[in-house]
């Protein structure tokens, strides 16, 4: 069966005062809206979300949402795969409609983080690295500085290449209103910045941010009725790598990028070669040159090359990121997974304003840890 999305919403990205409840409701109500679809029609309803427990105290959150966009019976579950949870939530949410569980089914995805300091979110966020590592103090921050001093040195890379990230997706994020950073940045402020973990520097790093994003799916057949304008959502995959990040092979090579990406992209029908634009997971920048190579898109050692030669630029050939990305637009964890489908949904429908490309098939990764789970989803626009 051909799963369709008929609709998608985001709501401003940053430091917001509402609760994860009232963030939920911001983002479903917004997406019904638009598709003109009342919350009784819903069959079932996913809420991706990482640590509302933990940020917030609140668990339930699905089943508050049910009740508070008035979607009572609505089969209510809540997705939690860590940084990924939105990226599960779409695997989730295109299970419910392809396996005819479901005739209409709204995916949200929202996290609350900044009434947190750093510190306080920042542990809440390692919490999903080994009991071990964490125990000695391992953060995500760290892996990435460790995993970018070997990708620079191994492939001889100039420490600016990965500012050249930083720098276009700041670009890309004054575009976007819905962003969380909207000014512009030049290299020389991303090298100047405060070190994190040698190499990486603060602007190296995606922010803590609150936020939501919606998205409604339903067979090609039911979005028909309401429209002749919508996207599919043609391949969807998952992997997992180990989850001790020492264990692997090779820290620079993100396996389960590569092995969700082949499966999404045999579920489609296409090859990279056909793919006009990609939300990649920047949690760091070096993530975005990774996946870039784990697609298929650049050689191995290469991918650091596109952001400084203009291939994943808004008018190169590969556009990525043109949201922002997780860098600039922000990080709400269970929302980003989220947040990029409807990114991508934008682009295909040319409703993506002044960051708009040409696309007709777009593609997602939404990464969990270092690598340690990955959704990944292939988008295009219906004929």
């Amino acid at each position: 069966m051909d799963v369709a999305v008929l609709a998608a919403s985001m709501t401003p990205f940053g430091d917001r005062e509402a609760w994860v409840n009232e963030l939920a409701t911001e983002a479903a109500l917004a997406c019904l809206d638009g598709a003109g679809v009342e919350p009784a029609a819903l069959d079932h309803l996913y809420l991706s979300n990482m640590a509302s427990g933990e940020f917030e105290g609140q668990t339930g959150v699905m089943n508050a949402l049910a009740h508070d966009i008035g979607a009572v019976p609505a089969y209510a579950q809540r997705v939690g795969q860590t940084s990924a949870s939105g990226g599960a939530g779409l695997y989730a949410a295109w299970q419910s409609v392809a396996s005819g569980a479901s005739e209409m089914t709204l995916l949200v995805g929202a996290e609350k983080m900044t009434h947190q300091t750093t510190g306080e979110a920042g542990d809440v966020i390692a919490s999903l690295t080994h009991p071990t590592e964490y125990a000695h103090g391992v953060t995500l921050p760290s892996f990435a500085g460790l995993a970018a001093r070997q990708y620079l040195d191994r492939f001889d890379a100039p420490r600016e290449s990965l500012a050249h990230i930083a720098v276009k997706n700041h670009d890309n994020a004054r575009k976007n209103p819905n962003a969380q950073f909207r000014k512009e940045i030049d290299i020389e402020t991303a090298l100047a910045s405060p070190m994190v973990a040698d190499p990486l520097r603060l602007y190296d790093y995606c922010p803590v941010t609150d936020g939501s994003a919606a998205l409604l799916f339903c067979p090609a057949s039911v979005a028909r009725q309401y429209t002749d304008d919508f996207v599919l959502l043609s391949g969807v995959a998952g992997a997992t790598d180990t989850h001790v990040v020492h264990e692997r092979d090779d820290p620079t090579w993100m396996s389960a990028v590569a092995q969700s990406g082949e499966q999404a992209f045999e579920m489609a029908g296409i090859g990279p070669e056909e793919v006009d634009i990609a939300e990649l997971h920047d949690m760091v920048t070096l993530l975005e040159a990774l996946q870039l190579e784990a697609f298929g898109f650049a050689e191995r050692g290469e991918g650091w090359q596109y952001a400084m030669d203009g291939t994943t630029t808004l008018d190169g050939e590969l556009p990525v990121n043109t949201s922002g990305g997780l860098k600039a637009r922000g990080h709400p964890l269970g929302a980003t997974g989220v947040a990029q489908a409807v990114e991508i949904y934008q682009q295909l429908m040319g409703t993506a304003g002044k960051r708009q490309v040409e696309a007709e098939v777009g593609l997602t990764c939404n990464v969990g840890g270092f690598g340690n789970c990955v959704t990944s989803a292939v988008l295009e626009a219906a004929e």
